[in-house]
């Protein structure tokens, strides 16, 4: 049996493995176009930041044993070409034409193969595109250009264009050397393809503190150089920024060039078509990781999400396939996690956004909360949306931001999820208590809860942009704001002569002082003690009023 796995990252390697495992007489060659297989390439912002203190580092075993070519060979009996580009897939010969870093070329014949080509980042027709010192961190070698400029003195400043995961991930890294970063993101918030707006103004509020520049709604239209290198962009046609790094973070493309040159079939999302075994068109080709589409588990329809967690798992699906076995990859709910400096950011299944394109009835909640019993030491806080099917309670998503635990709680609404649970379900989930590690009803089950009261209509809400939006129209509402004094000094506040200010434990005794012929907005830290409020008030007979969902902790101006 001759296996050729045409690519060294998570899937070709996974793939190779497993397969090894399984069929230990098996000829398994893997052709990398690259010098380092089995290199984390999650990893390169850590490495450029000095979290991880070599390259080596991100392909070392958990006994510090570096996977190289030798590695492979002595360990896995697999054989690994490096350097090494496949010019052409014959599928009647059933052969892979290579051509070799000394230029020589040759013929590789197969019984299998698998294409783990990956994918490869979008480089922006700008003027100057070509220039030194633009980069996309998709490869080493620009990671150590960075670390190069750095230790040469000439890094200062940098531009990131696009706000997504490398750019936040990266924006970090270039803040721990002392550079001075601006990202410029196309859309109205950063993280458009992961966060809803609210969520997302989270994370660029913090990254405002911390001193990262954004400029939201604009355009990098030319990269701005002298002599070669990088002194600049140009942003929106007028605006210039100074800049010796030029960081290109708008997204990657699958690299189907040689599937399509041999006719394979490519997918609605550009990405190869595959089926659930792993199969390409071809019986005798199968094909993973950021090359392939994946099927949604929560639409059914084919998505392109990049994961190095759905490589590995690809991987093992085709290791098995390609010798003797019916292993099945379902699908995906493009569940992601990351870091930015010390805040926590994670998401699952659809956003709001995108459940509503698709025709869903929404219903949503917000709910900050803390990660562990509030009188603990050491607890921190977090934020937590949660998007459901109004008609069914099936949950759809959940988005999560803060400085606590929250790769838990995106786990357990990724489980539930793909086990169709409810929202009633969610609530009532049997998760585990003591005061180090949770609330007694954990944040989570409490945003369930919060759901499952809007869906009764006993928790009426409005959002933090929709009262700002009212603000500004110069509506005649009433703002409520229930929070103690101490609380009212301490924290921020919304600065309007239509705010009316009651601590919640002095709200009965002055219900008079509040206008019943007005809509009233109800404003507290987290939006917890508001709904007490409005079930007051709608108790003494008030019939418009609302909580400021989230609380002061969703306000961002």
């Amino acid at each position: 049996m001759k296996i050729v796995v045409i690519g060294g990252g998570a899937c070709g390697l996974k793939a190779a493995c497993r397969a090894r495992r399984r069929d230990p007489e098996a000829e398994i060659t893997v052709i990398d176009a690259g010098r380092y297989p089995s290199l984390g390439r999650c990893g390169l912002p850590y490495y450029v930041g000095g979290i991880v203190n070599e390259l080596n580092d991100l392909r070392r075993t958990l006994a510090g044993v570096v996977r190289d070519v030798q590695y492979f060979k002595k360990i896995k009996n697999i054989d690994i070409l490096t350097e090494t580009k496949v010019t052409e897939i014959d599928r009647e010969k059933k052969v892979v034409k290579i051509t070799k870093k000394d230029g020589s070329e040759d013929e590789i014949p197969y019984d299998y193969l698998v294409l783990a080509t990956g994918a490869k980042p979008i480089r922006l027709n700008l003027p100057n595109a070509d220039a030194e010192g633009v980069v996309t961190l998709f490869d080493p070698e620009d990671a150590e250009k960075i670390l190069d400029m750095w230790d040469e003195g000439i890094l200062e400043k940098a531009v990131i264009i696009g706000g997504g995961l490398i750019g936040m991930e990266t924006a970090e890294a270039l803040s721990n050397l002392d550079v001075e970063v601006t990202i410029v993101e196309l859309l109205d918030h950063v993280l458009p393809a992961l966060l809803d707006k609210e969520m997302a103004m989270l994370v660029q509020s913090y990254l405002a503190d911390k001193g990262v520049k954004i400029l939201t709604g604009s355009r990098v239209t030319e990269i701005i150089a002298k002599d070669g290198s990088v002194v600049g962009v140009k942003v929106d046609g007028t605006k210039e920024i100074e800049a010796n790094l030029v960081l290109m973070a708008v997204g990657v493309r699958p690299n189907v060039d040689l599937a399509k040159a041999c006719g394979l079939e490519i997918g609605e999302t550009g990405a190869i078509k595959v089926n659930s075994y792993l199969q390409t068109s071809d019986e005798n080709i199968y094909a993973g990781g950021d090359c392939v589409e994946n099927i949604h588990l929560i639409t059914g329809k084919p998505v392109f999400i990049p994961l190095g967690s759905t490589a590995n798992k690809h991987g093992r699906v085709i290791g098995d396939n390609v010798t003797g076995g019916k292993s099945t990859f379902p699908g995906v709910i493009g569940t992601t996690i990351f870091k930015v400096f010390d805040l926590n950011v994670a998401r699952t299944g659809l956003t709001e956004k995108q459940a509503k394109e698709l025709g869903y009835d929404v219903i949503t909640a917000l709910c900050p909360g803390p990660d562990r019993a509030h009188f603990m030491p050491g607890q921190k806080p977090i934020r937590i949306k949660l998007i459901a099917d109004a008609k069914t309670g099936k949950l759809l998503g959940a988005q999560m931001v803060g400085w606590g635990v929250v790769d838990k709680r995106i786990d357990i609404v990724a489980t539930a999820i793909q086990m169709g649970a409810t929202i009633d379900d969610l609530a009532n989930f049997d998760l585990a208590y003591a005061p180090p590690y949770s609330t007694a009803i954990d944040t989570l089950i409490h945003a369930a809860n919060v759901v499952r009261n809007k869906r009764d209509g006993l928790y009426k809400t409005i959002s933090s942009f929709e009262v700002k939006d009212k603000l500004d129209r110069g509506e005649d509402i009433v703002l409520l704001d229930i929070r103690s004094d101490e609380e009212f000094r301490k924290f921020k506040k919304i600065e309007d002569p239509r705010l009316l200010r009651i601590p919640l434990e002095e709200l009965r005794e002055n219900i008079d002082k509040i206008p019943r012929d007005k809509e009233i907005v109800i404003v507290c830290q987290i939006g917890s003690r508001a709904y007490d409020a409005q079930r007051i008030l709608e108790g003494y007979g008030f019939k418009d009023v609302k909580v400021m969902e989230g609380g002061m902790a969703f306000w961002f101006w």
